[in-house]
């Protein structure tokens, strides 16, 4: 190894933006398994699945359906 390395002219990570960021989410059993089985299926991985369902939605500017916590009259 060099004892000191020149930086000068280096660039800055081209797939920065593409790295994911890993963070915790708590998920319905029913919804991994539902997930799951639908990575057997698709021989894609599950965690991926909900990744591009989530970003589907995302791109569609999908909102969820909140009425079922409204009282009704």
């Amino acid at each position: 190894m060099k004892k000191e390395y020149d930086f000068s002219k280096a660039q800055k990570n081209p797939y920065l933006k593409k790295l994911k960021t890993r963070t915790t989410i708590r998920l319905d059993d029913e919804v991994i398994e539902y997930f799951q089985e639908l990575s057997g299926s698709t021989e894609i991985p599950y965690q991926t699945l909900i990744n591009f369902y989530l970003r589907d939605c995302m791109e569609k500017r999908l909102k969820p359906d909140l009425s079922w916590g409204k009282k009704r009259r």
